[in-house]
């Protein structure tokens, strides 16, 4: 995905105009409307402030992944869904996720139990 989209996507996400943003960071209007144009790339210590203010890596905004975890664009995605959450949606985000863990913990016990009670048979 391009620089251009994922910062069409992060002004989306916070209900945002290109205006509001160079506005925000002291930058041109014309300047972002490139960036989200792809017809131009800022240079490096506006792709900082880009990344502070949206609150990702640098790498996130490049797309790159370099030796990362296998799944690294998942776990930018969550962390980009995760900012643009109210305090109350995030705490209900997290009680989820702690509820899928619990299941996935119950299921490997219980498939450990079953391939234990297998192995007993089989001796």
């Amino acid at each position: 995905m391009t620089l251009g989209r994922k910062l069409r996507i992060l002004l989306e996400d916070r209900n945002m105009t290109q205006k509001q943003l160079a506005t925000e960071l002291n930058i041109a209007p014309s300047t972002i409307g490139g960036y989200i144009q792809d017809s131009s790339e800022p240079d490096f210590s506006t792709l900082k402030l880009l990344a502070s203010y949206f609150h990702v890596t640098t790498d996130y905004l490049l797309d790159y992944h370099h030796n990362t975890a296998v799944h690294q664009k998942e776990i930018d995605e969550l962390l980009r869904i995760f900012d643009s959450m109210t305090p109350e949606q995030r705490e209900l985000y997290l009680e989820q996720g702690r509820a899928f863990l619990k299941i996935n913990s119950k299921r490997k016990a219980t498939s450990s139990g079953l391939i234990s009670q297998k192995n007993k048979q089989i001796k």
